[in-house]
């Protein structure tokens, strides 16, 4: 039997850093800087773009992390097809002039690229240093060879993503991930040269297995000490432990240390607690090298009988499955916007994400780590049989060991990541060959991370299930993707088997809850998905009478160029089966008020698969006046009552039997809609809706008022039609128009309408629902932001934001 079915997991202690800061996982604090600053930007292919003497002075100057694809017109002629959203891609170029610092002359030189989609080929002063095809995995040059170290150097990028398709989402297209310079002494610590492991912890004490990969490049022995020091929140040192060391010449040593940790606070989700560690290597008074990072200290165990238990407690998980874009932004792993991203996930009732289908931003995995959200942390779509015709089937043989060796080692020290998934519902799952690769997926994992198991993500579309049982063997945790139905069935075959749901459809939540609270082999639900987002176009869409029927893959149904099944729109307005997940998990909630969009004149709406019915927070339905409507309530009272206008409509039962949830229908009647949560006959809370008058006033709500001047710090501007009275007002549709001076500029603009062909990059924006999203960002310079939004027939707005 498998050991991680049969064993407690002790797992990591994790080491991790915002990515904004100079240090960062594996990656040395002495000598590392950001190098997102001031590169050059050409679209198109050109021979002698990696020239030295070109001259790229008309080129476009920008900072990464930068996405063209997102810059572009969605076209239904594109190749990237409904699947990438119809947007551009092709190929492109980057470069960059640069000239060493003067204390770095003697150094070891290496560039680390955290992301470039996709076929990134890097040259420096005109040589190639190689090619990385995956646009979903990090890599490391040494520029060292070809320097010039008295002179400017150039470094250049190409980017190829004009073979399509070859992503069934939206990828996006360039340096899209944060670049770093590195400089290191002859001896220092390897790239995610630091492994951590709990060899035990409780409330009393954590003992802790510190692996550090100590490198020397010089021809002579070394003799050095490793220093490894844990700090709390207070800059207090709680725990040191020191090594002395000798090295040969031209070698590398793993240096095991073992530190304790007293009275640890333990990360969980519901306190994500993160310490600081120091690993340095120290020769005489020099500190040679040093690896600053948060840390977080927590144990996982998996097993059929207990189910996942987090330091020791039962966690069920309320999942939600994610892609990697963020809206409006493309593609661009702004730290902000990932930390945003993981904010709106936790806020929305998820304790857990399935970053699907390939490795996610470090940033992501540091805000999830902050923030306390659990992780699977997934690496392929699919292997050997294709999908598309230039998705990574045609890398697998190759690639397979690189990419998956890069995001465990990149990834391994976060505490919130609890399961590696090895690919999602790959195609030759039938075959034996399936089984075998499988199997050596595997064995590298546990090679290289013996403390958290792997899955992947597994389905049907026919009869045939029982047949994957020997793949499923091959893991440690079983995912099923729709499949939940089979769990007890498969339990009395195999009781040793553990389960997740790593997808579900949205409509399914109550059901998919009640399996994962009856049976504790069942250890979770993962919703497809938690966030609507670019490509797989259409998918979860509603279809109205005159509209295209059928599944989004069943037609051409452009101008979708995006997916509506998430929880959560592309705005961060939780829908309603957001609130309705959210009551049936957690605790921190217990009533919502909605109404269900009714059927036109002219027919019936239609639901595809992955789709719920269009609810909206309204009360607003003007010329359906004396026409039925149906209102819901979600409830965790034992009942609810509805009131209209102070008149009682109607009281129902909200119970488990009722699935927390009452429908009343009701002639509509603008004014104020009153749902009232019950105990006995006591009043608990209420939830109201008012019918909103003319639309007068745009009102603009900051998520942020102070931003940092370094180019990159973004403020999420909601932007809502009102009427005097401040109640928005759903059916307006407005052009806005909109203008920003000071020290920012707008970086995107949304408004969660999947079927408006506007660029998300311009300067307007039509309201959809009454709202819409503006992202302002920063530049390098201090001073004040100012965004004014303005559409003919409404009073404008403005709002100032700060740039320190």
């Amino acid at each position: 039997m498998n050991l991680f079915r049969t064993k407690t997991f002790l797992a990591v202690l994790l080491l991790l850093v915002s990515s904004t800061a100079f240090s960062q996982k594996g990656e040395s604090l002495l000598g590392r800087s950001n190098f997102d600053g001031d590169w050059k930007f050409s679209l198109g292919d050109l021979p002698s773009a990696a020239s030295v003497g070109l001259d790229d002075k008309a080129w476009r100057s920008l900072d990464l992390p930068h996405d063209w694809s997102i810059e572009g017109a969605t076209d239904k002629k594109n190749p990237t097809g409904g699947g990438g959203g119809y947007f551009p891609a092709g190929v492109a170029w980057y470069r960059k002039h640069f000239t060493l610092p003067k204390d770095w002359k003697d150094k070891k030189i290496e560039i680390y690229f955290e992301g470039v989609y996709m076929n990134a080929e890097v040259f420096l002063n005109e040589k190639s240093l190689g090619k990385h095809p995956y646009g979903f995995t990090s890599f490391v040059y040494d520029l060292t060879p070809y320097l010039q170290k008295d002179r400017e150097n150039v470094l250049a990028v190409k980017v190829d993503n004009s073979q399509q398709m070859n992503c069934r989402w939206y990828s996006g297209s360039g340096i899209y991930r944060h670049v770093w310079l590195l400089s290191k002494n002859q001896v220092h610590i390897e790239n995610w040269g630091v492994t951590t492991q709990v060899v035990s912890a409780n409330d009393e004490k954590a003992v802790v297995m510190v692996k550090t990969m100590v490198k020397n490049e010089t021809d002579k022995p070394q003799h050095c000490k490793v220093m490894t020091s844990i700090f709390d929140k207070k800059q207090l040192k709680k725990a040191e432990e020191a090594n002395e060391i000798d090295l040969p010449a031209n070698s590398v040593k793993e240096v095991i240390q073992t530190v304790i940790v007293k009275r640890p606070e333990l990360w969980s989700v519901d306190s994500p607690f993160l310490y600081q560690a120091e690993v340095s290597i120290v020769k005489g008074q020099k500190k040679l090298d040093s690896n600053m990072q948060a840390l977080g200290i927590r144990t996982i165990e998996f097993s059929a009988e207990k189910g996942f238990l987090l330091n020791g407690k039962s966690v069920k998980l309320s999942g939600g499955c994610v892609h990697h874009d963020n809206g409006c932004l493309g593609a661009a792993a702004f730290d902000r916007a990932e930390i945003r991203r993981v904010k709106l996930l936790k806020e929305s009732g998820f304790n857990a994400v399935r970053t699907s289908h390939n490795p996610p931003s470090e940033a992501f995995l540091d805000a999830c780590d902050s923030i306390g959200l659990l992780v699977i942390d997934e690496a392929f779509d699919g292997w050997r049989e294709k999908k598309n015709n230039y998705d990574y089937s045609i890398l697998f043989d190759q690639w397979w060991p690189v990419d998956l060796k890069a995001m465990i080692e990149r990834d391994k020290n976060h505490p919130s990541i609890i399961l590696w998934s090895i690919g999602n519902e790959i195609i030759e799952r039938k075959k034996p060959e399936a089984v075998t690769i499988a199997q050596q997926m595997a064995k590298l994992i546990h090679q290289l991370d013996p403390t958290r198991p792997l899955t992947s993500a597994m389905t049907t579309w026919d009869n045939d299930w029982e047949i994957f049982d020997p793949l499923m063997a091959a893991h440690d945790v079983c995912g099923y993707n729709y499949q939940l139905h089979h769990a007890d069935a498969d339990h009395a075959r195999v009781p040793s088997r553990i389960i997740v749901q790593t997808e579900s459809y949205p409509v399914d939540a109550f059901k998919n809850w009640a399996l994962v609270q009856k049976f504790p082999y069942i250890i979770g639900d993962f919703v497809w998905t938690a966030i609507d987002y670019l490509g797989e176009s259409g998918i979860g869409r509603y279809v109205y009478p005159n509209d295209p029927k059928g599944e989004h893959w069943e037609t051409d149904l452009y101008p979708w160029h995006g997916a509506y099944c998430g929880d959560i729109d592309l705005t961060g307005w939780r829908k309603p089966i957001a609130h309705y997940r959210n009551m049936l998990y957690n605790k921190n909630e217990k009533l919502y008020l909605a109404v269900k969009e009714p059927n036109p004149e002219d027919g019936e709406i239609k639901l595809t698969l992955w789709s719920v019915w269009p609810t909206w927070e309204s009360w607003t339905w003007e010329g359906h006046e004396g026409k039925e409507i149906q209102v819901e309530v979600y409830s965790k009272y034992p009942k609810v009552k509805l009131y209209l206008n102070d008149k009682v409509i109607g009281e129902k039962a909200t119970g488990l039997q009722e699935e927390y949830k009452a429908v009343f229908k009701l002639p509509y009647s603008a004014g104020v809609l009153k749902a009232v949560g019950m105990d006995g006959d006591k009043e608990m809370e209420t939830k109201i809706l008012r019918t909103a008058g003319k639309a007068q006033k745009i009102r603009l709500t900051a998520d942020r008022k102070q931003l940092k001047a370094d180019g990159q710090d973004l403020s999420f501007v909601k932007v809502e039609v009102t009427d005097n009275e401040g109640n928005v007002q759903p059916t307006a549709a407005y052009d806005l128009k909109l203008e920003v001076s000071g020290q920012g500029s707008i970086a995107g603009v949304d408004n969660a309408n999947l079927r408006d062909e506007s660029p998300y990059t311009s300067h307007q924006r039509k309201t959809w629902q009454g709202k819409a999203l503006v992202v302002l960002k920063s530049n390098k310079n201090k001073g004040k932001i100012k965004l004014t939004v303005s559409a003919l027939g409404l009073e404008s707005s403005s709002l100032v934001i700060n740039a320190r």
